[in-house]
């Protein structure tokens, strides 16, 4: 009984694990792409400054992508 708990807390942390992967993979593919300053203002957007992280186009949909 005590090696059926045990295999089934360690199959538990495997799949949350597993899960916690996924869900960074995905986040990371939906992240937004860059942009150039010329794209972001033929988009009606405005460059920003950020502290520490470069520049940035505030576009009107409410996204900042990072200006390259």
């Amino acid at each position: 009984m005590r090696i059926r708990r045990i295999l089934g807390l360690a199959l538990a942390a495997a799949t949350l694990v597993g899960a916690s992967v996924v869900g960074a993979a995905g986040a990371g593919a939906a992240s937004y792409p860059n942009i150039s300053r010329d794209d972001c203002t033929a988009a009606g957007g405005h460059v920003v400054a950020r502290a520490y992280a470069g520049e940035a186009c505030a576009l009107p949909d409410g996204t900042t992508p990072a200006i390259t």
